[in-house]
């Protein structure tokens, strides 16, 4: 059964309450509405869906094995209806969703030239990245070797060497390490230049 039918049945159960002055069993309300189509136990959830909503809008009574048994109007029954009742809230519902769902599709998709756009941006921002990575691994890489290097010649070498002949080599060294720092400033430096040039091609 609809949301729709259910909130008129749960409407017509409050009318049908109101109808009455006294107390009647909720067999009564399977007997007038919903015999044979659907169960006793369908009815009962239906009471049990409006007294969740607001226990106040029907008096319930246990009996005869029941925790529903008897059932009665209250003075918010009328109040309830004279507002609407269970069907003006459906329709408020459903307002709700309407409105929902009219934003959604109000809401501006990407074009085709935006899509491709935004797809070529990421891509170049990936390059960008994985160049950026490797220039570095390949930096520390050279520098580590620089140092291994240095380290080896004047460390691990113990033979005697002359003081003219030992100065030589620290020379030398100095000159190697000031040529690899050259060299490590110059590949900085082309990096640079490939970061801006991806950078303008994205813009």
């Amino acid at each position: 059964m609809s949301e729709f039918f259910k909130a008129e049945l749960k409407d017509r159960f409050l009318e049908y309450a109101l109808d009455r002055n006294d107390y009647f069993q909720i067999h009564t309300l399977y007997d007038e509405f919903l015999r044979p189509h659907y169960s006793l136990e369908y009815v009962q959830r239906l009471v049990q869906e409006i007294q969740n909503y607001d226990s106040t809008l029907l008096d319930v009574m246990g009996g005869n094995g029941m925790d529903m048994f008897m059932l009665a109007s209250t003075p918010n029954t009328q109040d309830f209806l004279d507002e609407g009742g269970f069907m003006n809230l459906y329709v408020k519902e459903e307002e709700k969703w309407d409105t929902f769902l009219g934003h959604l599709s109000n809401t501006p998709k990407l074009t085709k030239d935006e899509r491709k756009l935004l797809k070529k941006k990421t891509s170049t921002s990936k390059r960008e990245k994985a160049l950026l990575i490797g220039l570095v691994s390949a930096l520390a890489i050279s520098f580590l070797f620089t140092i291994i290097s240095i380290f080896s010649e004047v460390f691990l070498r113990p033979e005697y060497v002359p003081a003219d002949e030992f100065e030589r080599k620290i020379n030398k060294l100095k000159e190697q390490s000031i040529l690899e720092n050259q060299k490590l400033k110059n590949q900085l430096e082309l990096t640079k230049q490939q970061l801006d040039s991806l950078k303008n091609l994205k813009d």
